[in-house]
């Protein structure tokens, strides 16, 4: 059994302690803490055996909760799995409020902040588990790569945007794609160490602001500009 399915294991079994009822009706405080422990307790599931392999009856078990509790919530499986990922994209998303934070008076300095920002949160725990159980079931349910997508990156899209067009749409001028440059920037930045960390690659954090800043001054100046500057 892996570390991952260890730990999963062992938060499925405190959650069962705690989850014993007790007499007397539920406060509302039980009933939310019983309804998060249902999210947490479903992603173990679904990252450890995948949506398809994974039952309403496995997690209902998981919990010592009856099914007909969670059809209640959730009309069916894909239902219960969108909210279990919106759960787990609100736990890592990075707020804007923290990205307008890092910014400073330098635009170089600002993204390299913003992208170092970027990428640790992408290469964390939280990160890579929904990336992976994402990019697992996508293929199979295009619209939970769309909903992904929408819920977890659009909002820095968003950000990004805008960042671009109150530094540097006036010196670019109207022409200025401000969206296409926040995709662009969001694939040259984190994509790659994403991608790579998926296949087995580690970056400390000394080597995330090196690739953050060489990236960036890729992404600012061209190829033909850095090897010129030189």
């Amino acid at each position: 059994m892996t570390t991952e399915k260890k730990a999963g294991k062992k938060r499925a079994d405190s959650r069962k302690k705690a989850a014993r009822p007790g007499p007397g009706r539920p406060t509302k405080s039980q009933s939310m803490s019983r309804h998060v422990e249902l999210l947490d307790s479903a992603l173990d599931l679904f990252s450890e055996k995948g949506y398809q392999h994974t039952t309403m009856d496995d997690i209902a078990a998981s919990l010592g909760m009856a099914k007909r509790t969670i059809y209640s919530h959730y009309g069916d499986k894909k239902a219960l799995f969108k909210a279990v990922l919106q759960r787990a994209i609100d736990a890592w998303i990075i707020p804007t409020e923290r990205l307008r934070s890092a910014e400073t008076d330098d635009l170089d300095e600002t993204l390299v902040r913003v992208g170092s920002l970027l990428v640790e949160n992408m290469l964390s725990d939280a990160g890579l588990r929904l990336l992976r159980i994402t990019n697992a079931e996508a293929y199979r349910m295009p619209e939970i790569g769309a909903f992904t997508n929408e819920q977890g990156t659009r909002p820095t899209l968003d950000y990004l945007a805008d960042l671009f067009r109150r530094r540097m749409q006036r010196k670019r001028g109207s022409a200025f794609d401000a969206d296409r440059a926040a995709f662009a920037f969001l694939n040259i930045i984190v994509g790659a160490p994403a991608n790579l960390t998926a296949w087995g690659m580690t970056f400390d954090r000394d080597s995330i602001t090196e690739h953050a800043r060489y990236s960036v001054k890729l992404f600012l100046h061209g190829v033909l500009d850095d090897q010129a500057g030189r």
